[in-house]
């Protein structure tokens, strides 16, 4: 328990109103000040000897949602004591906003109170939720117990995800992409070449055991060898071409959006930024869930290198496709994307320009649809962008041998 700024005043009056009464010899400032002390003494009193059992209990619904998706807490507030609780505060911090500031009446004994508010989602990241306590205070706000009744919570907020069209199949995609591991036996002796999640329809007798064991999800034998190219997104994180988190923000989304697309026509995708982040081309939602937990946090990283990722990727890719995402690029770093193009089937820079995340900037104007460059604009958002250059692409209108 502790005093309020009003009750310091109050304590504070009343010294000097009994002082001064002593002083001067006036009762009426004695007695004046006598009351306040006498008022302070007794509600610090009664708030020592008010004892709560109030149970709190938080839960986040949902604990993840994507970007704009709405997200609230859900408070059950239970008086488990015998007697009926006093006028009640509920604070929540919540990183990023002031927190929550909720007022709960007089509770009957054994009542149940439900309470909620929502949580803020306009941007990626973690929201961090907590500790909650009752305020409790008394009729003249001098005095306030804070109790502790919740500790701390969190709330994933992934990258916006937009709905973009598919890539288009290319004459070029590795004949070797989809095998994500060798040719193995499994337990029954029937040779199959790889492994993918169970959907509904399949027969049980073709799962997976020791794999479903291993990826925490159930995992079918695949007989045949499918048709499934490969996708690489490259997010380039460095600070020198994203000046503020909002340009970051941009970017991040569009790779979140060309993930889901390429996993939605059912083909492999790996994750490669230039902090060292490399998602390999792994299968199964398990993987999904771990790359979207990833480009939920991920912050600018001032020490990156694109360059040293560029010439990995040049020493070990072959075939696929490769989505460079980045923010304003400069001749330098566009010379080294051109350099490696020829170790992909189809190779496209998505670039974030400044009028996508800053209102005061000038939209630039940009040239009609460019088959290997997509630019993100204000007025040219991302899917807009990205669904003209892949529409051209499935009618063959690009120039020779600019998607290679």
């Amino acid at each position: 328990m502790i005093l309020t700024p009003q009750g310091w005043a109050l304590g504070v009056a009343a010294v000097a109103l009994v002082a001064a009464g002593r002083f001067f010899g006036t009762l009426e400032l004695f007695l004046l000040g006598a009351a306040a002390a006498t008022l302070l003494l007794a509600v610090t009193v009664r708030a020592a000897l008010t004892r709560l059992d109030v149970s709190v209990r938080r839960e986040v619904h949902p604990p993840r949602v994507h970007a704009g998706t709405p997200s609230r807490i859900d408070l059950e507030i239970t008086n488990r004591g015998r007697r009926r609780t006093p006028v009640l505060r509920i604070t929540d911090a919540v990183s990023g906003t002031r927190g929550a500031d909720l007022g709960l009446g007089p509770m009957a004994p054994g009542s149940v109170t439900r309470a909620a508010y929502r949580l803020p989602t306009e941007r990626r990241g973690l929201v961090e939720i907590g500790p909650l306590h009752l305020l409790l205070t008394d009729p003249f706000g001098l005095t306030a117990a804070r109790i502790p009744a919740a500790g701390r919570t969190e709330l994933t907020v992934y990258p916006r995800i937009d709905p973009i069209a598919e890539m288009p199949e290319t004459a070029g995609h590795d004949p070797d992409a989809a095998q994500q591991s060798p040719t193995s036996l499994g337990r029954s002796g029937e040779e199959f070449f790889a492994l993918r999640p169970f959907q509904i329809g399949d027969e049980l007798r073709k799962v997976h055991w020791p794999s479903t064991a291993r990826f925490d999800e159930l995992q079918v034998r695949q007989t045949e060898l499918p048709w499934q190219g490969r996708a690489t997104v490259l997010l380039d994180l460095r600070d020198e071409v994203h000046p503020s988190d909002a340009s970051l923000d941009v970017a991040v989304s569009a790779v979140a959006s060309i993930i889901t697309a390429t996993r939605r026509s059912g083909d492999l995708v790996r994750l490669v930024a230039t902090d060292g982040t490399d998602s390999g081309f792994l299968p199964g939602n398990a993987a999904y869930a771990a790359i979207l937990e990833y480009l939920a946090v991920v912050p600018r990283s001032p020490g990156a290198s694109l360059v040293r990722l560029l010439d990995s990727l040049a020493r070990s890719s072959h075939g696929g496709a490769l989505l460079v995402v980045s923010g304003a690029l400069g001749p330098h770093d566009r010379t080294r994307i051109a350099a490696i193009r020829h170790r992909f089937a189809t190779s496209v820079s998505v670039l974030v320009d400044r009028s996508a995340w800053d209102d005061t900037a000038v939209d630039p104007a940009l040239p009609g649809v460019e088959p290997d460059e997509i630019h993100i604009t204000r007025d040219r958002p991302f899917p807009q962008g990205w669904n003209q250059v892949m529409s051209h692409r499935r009618r063959g209108r690009h120039p020779a041998g600019a998607l290679r």
